[in-house]
C-alpha cells in the first residue's frame, strides 16, 4: 500500500503539477485510509483488488463517529476517488469502489468579509514610514486590490509585478497562471516598499517580492499574523484570514455590479459555483437591509 501511496503522489505532482499545500494533504488523507485498512481489514493491505464500498463505506463511517467535521471527511473522500482512478488507469484494480459512494452532504458557510468603510480603515493602519510597515501595506493592498491567495501571494517574484500596466502574473492551483489587475493603490505600495527595501538591503538581490529581514520569503504563518493583526483592529468578525480579504474583494466587485464570470476569472476559480457562494452574500445582505427599511417586510 506504502508504494503505491508514493506512486500515485509523484504521479499527481510530476504529471498534475498539484501545489505542495494539496499533495500534503492527499498523503495525509491517503496514510490515515491505510492506517485504517491495517487495523480493520489487514487482509486487504495486500489484497487491493477485493476493496469494495462498504469497506470505504466503513472509513467514512469511523472518522463521522470520530468527531471528524463533515467537511474533512468530503475532502478525504476526495482523495481516494482520485487514488483509486488513479489505480483502476494502471490496472492494479478492476474497478472505483468509490463511484457509488454518495458524498456527505456539508452545509456552506457564508464568507465572511470585511464592509468597505472598515476596510478603508485596515487599509490606512500600516506606518508606511518604516520598512515593515510599507511591507504590510503592499500586502494588504494587493490581498484586497486583487483577490489572490495567500499562497499566490507567496509566491510571487518581483518580476511577475508590471507595476507599468497595473497587472500582476498569479501561479495558482496546479502551477495554472493568470494575468490580473491590481489597484492604483497596490502599484504605489508595492512600489514604495521595494525603493525602501532596496534602500535598507543594498545587497539584498532576492528575487521573491515579499521577503523578511534576511532576504528569505515570508512564510504562511508570518503573513497570517500580519494580516491578523490589522483585521483584530477593526474588524468585527471572527475569522481574521489573509482569505476574509479575498472574500471581501469578490464581495465589493459583486456590489458594485461586476459580471461574475469576470470575478470568477479575478479570483482564478475552476468552476463557477465556486464563485456563487459570493452572490449569496450579496442577496443575504440585500434581505436584512429590505426587511429593516421597507415598512411591510415583517407583516
Amino acid at each position: 500500500m506504502q508504494e503505491l501511496i508514493r506512486s500515485y503522489l509523484s504521479y499527481i505532482e510530476r504529471e498534475r503539477n498539484y501545489s505542495s499545500h494539496t499533495i500534503t494533504s492527499y498523503a495525509n488523507d491517503l496514510m490515515q485510509y491505510s492506517s485504517f485498512l491495517r487495523n480493520e481489514f489487514p487482509e486487504l493491505i495486500q489484497n487491493h483488488r477485493t476493496v469494495d464500498m462498504s469497506v470505504i463505506r466503513s472509513f467514512l463511517g469511523v472518522l463521522l463517529e470520530n468527531g471528524v467535521a463533515k467537511k474533512s471527511v468530503v475532502r478525504k473522500l476526495s482523495s481516494l476517488r482520485s487514488f483509486y482512478k488513479f489505480l483502476v488507469r494502471k490496472k492494479i484494480v478492476a474497478t472505483n469502489p468509490t463511484l457509488n459512494i454518495v458524498t456527505p452532504k456539508v452545509e456552506k458557510k457564508l464568507p465572511q468579509f470585511v464592509d468597505k468603510e472598515s476596510m478603508e480603515r485596515v487599509l490606512n493602519l500600516p506606518d508606511n514610514t518604516t520598512l515593515d510597515g510599507a511591507r504590510d501595506s503592499a500586502i494588504l493592498e494587493l490581498f484586497y486590490g486583487s483577490g489572490i491567495r495567500l499562497s499566490e501571494l507567496l509566491g510571487l517574484k518581483i518580476s511577475d509585478i508590471d507595476l507599468h500596466n497595473r497587472t500582476i502574473k498569479v501561479t495558482g492551483k496546479g502551477n495554472k497562471q493568470r494575468i490580473i489587475p491590481c489597484t492604483a493603490k497596490a502599484k504605489d505600495a508595492i512600489k514604495k516598499y521595494l525603493t525602501m527595501r532596496k534602500e535598507a538591503h543594498t545587497t539584498h538581490t532576492g528575487l521573491t517580492l515579499f521577503a523578511d529581514e534576511n532576504g528569505k520569503p515570508l512564510s504562511p504563518q508570518r503573513v497570517y499574523s500580519i494580516v491578523n493583526s490589522y483585521l483584530q483592529e477593526v474588524a468585527e468578525i471572527q475569522q481574521k484570514s489573509p482569505h476574509v480579504l479575498r472574500h471581501s474583494f469578490a464581495t465589493h466587485l459583486l456590489d458594485n455590479g461586476a459580471d461574475i464570470l469576470a470575478v470568477k476569472e479575478l479570483l482564478g476559480h475552476e468552476s463557477l459555483s465556486t464563485t456563487q457562494i459570493y452572490t449569496h452574500v450579496t442577496v443575504e445582505r440585500l434581505k436584512k437591509v429590505y426587511q429593516h427599511a421597507h415598512p411591510k417586510a415583517t407583516s
